[in-house]
């Protein structure tokens, strides 16, 4: 008696459309917590390229000699490094071009927006997979459920004397959907939401590191201006 209530019990004896389902929420779930640990790695590996950076960048370390390092031997998940990276780049090879002090800034500054839009991309993602399955996996639940209970209600229909007995299986089956589509929607919202507060968190500071460099290649190619110019 006890074999024939179990979960297993119940999945096999569901019906086909409701087997399909449990089986696309478990499938939901296992790429969701596949995702979630590959996010881990890179917002961690991410936060901690960060730090390095910013303490190597700070230090009063020759720019082109940093470039120079970084360009030989780039940091992967280093946002900063690569906004830093494309607005020195930019800016060595406009000043070499022209002695327009604004087209110089304005390049600079351009290609640290296409450097720090492709950071973004890559920190955001697989999360809208994330947020897709947080917010559809219920009603895909809710779906086999109120399936599988109709089944059970139409089989009762050729039934002379319902009982608790005969009922309570073909619910129990079609409420295990409800309960995978929770199972899969409950870490894939905790994880977009907490992925989407890192995910701003360093973008925020990415783009405070390329105000604070804009302005130290601003003061240069000024400073370098006026000496030309006297």
């Amino acid at each position: 008696m006890e074999s024939e209530v179990s979960v297993w019990y119940l999945i096999s004896n569901a019906g086909l459309l409701v087997q399909l389902v449990m089986l696309l929420l478990v499938l939901a779930s296992m790429v969701s917590w596949a995702l979630i640990f590959q996010r881990l790695q890179v917002f961690k590996k991410a936060r901690k390229a960060q730090l390095e950076f910013e303490e190597r960048f700070w230090s009063g370390m020759d720019l082109g000699q940093l470039y120079r390092d970084v360009s030989a031997n780039p940091t992967p998940y280093s946002g900063l490094e690569s906004v830093f990276r494309a607005g020195f780049k930019e800016f060595s090879r406009l000043r070499q071009q022209s002695r327009d002090a604004d087209a110089v800034m304005d390049g600079s500054q351009r290609a640290m927006r296409v450097a720090f839009s492709r950071e973004q991309e890559r920190l955001e993602m697989h999360l809208p997979f994330l947020a897709t399955v947080g917010s559809t996996s219920p009603y895909v639940g809710l779906f086999g459920t109120v399936w599988g209970i109709m089944n059970s209600f139409r089989g009762l229909a050729q039934v002379q004397q319902a009982t608790l007995a005969t009922v309570a299986p073909g619910i129990s089956e079609a409420l295990i959907a409800t309960a995978m589509g929770l199972f899969a929607a409950i870490p894939a919202v905790i994880a977009y939401n907490r992925f989407a507060a890192r995910s701003d968190a360093l973008l925020k500071n990415y783009e405070t590191f390329a105000e604070e460099f804009s302005s130290i290649l601003h003061r240069r190619v000024h400073s370098s201006e006026q000496a030309s110019g006297a």
